[in-house]
């Protein structure tokens, strides 16, 4: 993988797989990062909210950096660098850089709801540190919007390459095409793939790929080429899962999916709670069809 823009292709947001007394177990997750590589998959995108990184000591951040680095190699490594000070964030690039990454995925500030000079600031303090910053757009979470007119701004100023774009609203692919030609879509919403993957996304920040990697890539090497014919019937197929990617419960609903298939999904931390009854037995139905279907 030698593209000197590492966030294009299919990277998958990992899940962290935890032991029973809820400790990282960084031997799995190696394991996951090279399966997931092996199945298809360009690269990873670490500590990010599926990664479950809010909860993690920075010692446990760092090291799971270097051990998706020790798997697959830097150039396919993506970190999360989100944190709630511009220091901090910056702190984080310096050491996925350390590490050998290329590339760094960044969510406004998300301590307060930030106005507009306030994440120009944020996304330029980072951005100083070197590595090229993919912004993460996710106004239902953070309550800071990166509309178009400002991921344009950005981009202009040279702070961005790319955005995961997480709002649901794909009209704003058109919008952004319009205002800054060079600035890559990534999907940031796996139930919203086919629709952004027409607009011209260049990628796609992926969950569901931690359970069903082959099926998930064909279905973006279909979408992105314009083969509707066989991603139509396959994004069908996957939906009842990939809309679990929007829902509050994305993390569980993802890990349990990992479990039915084999893989080791397991339990989360705290405040995450598992799923309820209704919830479960949805996930369990949908990921038992996939398998059925050949998915798996």
């Amino acid at each position: 993988m030698t593209d000197l823009r590492p966030w294009r292709g299919v990277l998958v947001a990992t899940a962290l797989p935890l032991t029973d007394d809820l400790s990282v177990d960084y031997d799995r997750y190696a394991e996951h990062c090279a399966w997931l590589v092996a199945n298809g998959c360009d690269g990873v995108v670490p500590n990010g909210s599926l990664g479950e990184y809010q909860v993690l000591t920075p010692e446990e951040r760092t090291r799971v950096v270097e051990t998706a680095v020790a798997a697959i190699g830097g150039e396919r490594v993506m970190p999360g660098v989100a944190a709630y000070g511009s220091a901090e964030a910056r702190r984080w690039t310096e050491q996925a850089g350390e590490a050998g990454c290329r590339a760094v995925m960044l969510l406004p500030p998300n301590a307060y709801r930030a106005d507009e000079r306030a994440v120009l600031a944020h996304y330029a303090a980072v951005a100083a540190a070197g590595l090229p910053v993919v912004a993460y757009n996710n106004p239902v979470d953070t309550k800071v919007d990166l509309v178009p007119e400002l991921l344009a701004r950005l981009h202009g100023e040279g702070h961005i390459h790319a955005v995961k774009e997480f709002s649901g609203d794909v009209r704003r692919a058109y919008r952004i095409a319009e205002l800054a030609p060079e600035l890559d879509l990534l999907i940031g919403a796996d139930d919203v793939l086919l629709e952004l993957a027409i607009a011209g996304a260049k990628g796609w920040v992926a969950g569901y790929p931690n359970a069903l990697p082959r099926a998930c890539v064909d279905l973006y090497r279909a979408a992105v080429t314009g083969d509707l014919d066989t991603a139509l019937p396959l994004y069908r197929q996957l939906h009842p899962l990939l809309r679990w990617d929007s829902r509050v419960e994305f993390v569980q609903s993802i890990k349990l999916s990992m479990d039915l298939v084999g893989r080791h999904g397991g339990p989360c931390r705290p405040p995450r709670v598992p799923l309820d009854a209704g919830q479960e037995a949805a996930v369990r139905a949908a990921t038992e069809k996939a398998v059925a279907a050949g998915l798996a």
